[in-house]
């Protein structure tokens, strides 16, 4: 049960990444600059592999993983939403 909680946590961790690279903030802006020098694709694969990681330890029957992943999945989501928001 743990891997299909992270792995549609990782869903949702992918979809806010965009959402937040294509957003209107000004901020977005900034990252999309990064994200040109350093590329998308490094940034979306360092998501990866936090998915990954989370994903293995739960395989292995570390329940913590699912509840950390969890919570850097919480993390993520009150950022997007303040940066979405433009409350930053």
């Amino acid at each position: 049960m743990s891997l299909i909680i992270i792995f549609l946590l990782g869903i949702a961790n992918f979809a806010l990444h965009r959402a937040v690279l294509e957003g209107p903030h000004p901020r977005s802006a900034e990252i999309g600059r990064l994200a040109a020098r350093f590329g998308r694709r490094a940034m979306l694969a360092a998501e990866f592999v936090v998915l990954l990681a989370a994903l293995l330890m739960a395989a292995r029957g570390w329940t913590f993983a699912a509840w950390a992943y969890l919570g850097y999945s919480l993390l993520n989501a009150g950022a997007a939403w303040l940066i979405l928001s433009r409350r930053f």
